[in-house]
């Protein structure tokens, strides 16, 4: 068993990923009834002893619906017509997401509006009420606030 490589410090155990075959839904030509060339891979993701905790933590949130309530990542790769070329395309879906959330969210600098958006805001405001004062029946008495 090796090691799949997702960044030059992040890697899997192939050991820790389950691999199953199962009938595709795509492409398959004659072979579509026989063959099963579809790959579904099962990833602990929540038990991974590889993973640095705040990664395993972005992954788990990223994933959403693909992860079980158990912590289990399922990815399902179909797309093409061999066994070969959908398991090559799940390990690189699989580490893409992974790369993903290796990278740490940018946190959010605070920021107050400035005087002139301020300025601009309280000028809309009025003109905003002008507009409703006009549109009010000429013998009404405004109500006092």
């Amino acid at each position: 068993m090796g090691r799949i490589y997702v960044t030059a410090d992040i890697f899997l155990e192939e050991a820790e990923i389950e691999e199953t075959f199962v009938a595709s839904p795509g492409p398959g030509g004659q072979n579509v009834n026989r063959v099963a060339t579809a790959v579904q891979f099962r990833f602990d993701a929540a038990r991974s002893e590889t993973l640095p905790e705040e990664v395993r933590r972005r992954l788990l949130r990223l994933a959403g619906r693909r992860v079980s309530a158990s912590g289990v990542l399922t990815i399902q790769a179909h797309r093409h017509r061999t066994q070969a070329q959908n398991r090559r395309d799940a390990r690189e879906r699989l580490a893409a997401l992974i790369r993903a959330a290796a990278v740490p969210p940018k946190p959010r600098l605070k920021t107050r509006p400035g005087l002139e958006a301020r300025r601009r805001r309280l000028e809309m405001k009025r003109r905003r009420g002008q507009v409703k004062r006009t549109r009010r029946p000429a013998g009404r008495v405004p109500d006092e606030v």
